[in-house]
């Protein structure tokens, strides 16, 4: 097998800098909300939920996000020397993060006991069990998604950055249309959530790909594309798994 083709990693465009900060921003803003509303809250299973998301903030975003923003190029350089096509290394190298994230938010979950209430009390995914939250509830639906978006990378020459920021908006568009337009309040949190599951792997396609720069339907396509991949999925397992929510529902 030939030597995967050099990356040179470019600098974001000023445009992409610019929303980079505000969504950062926005995110900041909102663990700071989360850690100021976690010590004020009024009860302890709101206590508990706010700590919850929290934790996920910190850990996913704070500790992953920077490990992977200071180890960029060896673990990507480690990635392309995987002896597998650059799309499916993209493809398997998000699904493996999105399994991190999941797992990370799932602990959070469990965890309800150390602000005082019982596990289902007070969560932050479906269930408190891993394997039930990424094959019924989240990574199952993030697959399709993720391979739609080796495709695209396939087609267009977007950067990591512009993947970053696309799948986020995806991300958001996703939890509104799941749980409710209130989600968009905090559109940099799951910008920086769904961010964080593609940039690293972006970075591995190849600088000399036969790819199109991407105009504004490409980019329109890359938010909306992955959802609609994402629908067969969900079509499937409401058939063959009803959701059966095994907590009961969030009361102070």
């Amino acid at each position: 097998m030939p030597p995967p083709a050099a990356v040179t990693e470019s600098r974001p465009s000023l445009a992409a800098r610019i929303l980079i900060g505000i969504f950062g921003a926005w995110c900041a803003l909102f663990v700071a909300f989360f850690a100021l509303a976690q010590v004020t809250a009024p009860n302890s299973v709101t206590r508990a939920e706010l700590g919850m998301a929290l934790g996920l903030a910190l850990l996913w975003v704070g500790v992953c996000g920077g490990v992977m923003l200071v180890a960029r190029r060896p673990l990507r350089a480690a990635l392309r020397r995987l002896p597998l096509p650059w799309p499916a290394t993209f493809a398997l190298a998000s699904i493996s993060l999105a399994l991190i994230e999941e797992a990370i938010a799932t602990t959070m979950t469990n965890l309800a006991p150390l602000w005082g209430v019982p596990v289902g009390r007070a969560y932050i995914t479906a269930s408190a069990y891993y394997w039930e939250v990424v094959l019924y509830h989240s990574v199952v639906v993030f697959v399709p998604m993720l391979l739609t978006w080796a495709w695209l990378l396939t087609r267009w020459s977007f950067t990591p950055t512009a993947v970053f920021l696309l799948f986020g908006l995806t991300g958001t568009l996703g939890e509104s249309l799941s749980f409710g337009p209130q989600n968009l309040l905090q559109m940099g949190f799951w910008v920086c959530i769904y961010g964080l599951m593609v940039w690293l792997p972006a970075g591995i396609a190849p600088a000399d790909r036969p790819a199109r720069r991407p105009g504004i339907g490409a980019h329109l396509l890359a938010v909306t594309l992955p959802i609609v991949a994402a629908i067969p999925v969900v079509i499937v397992l409401l058939s063959l798994h009803p959701p059966q929510h095994p907590f009961p529902p969030i009361t102070p």
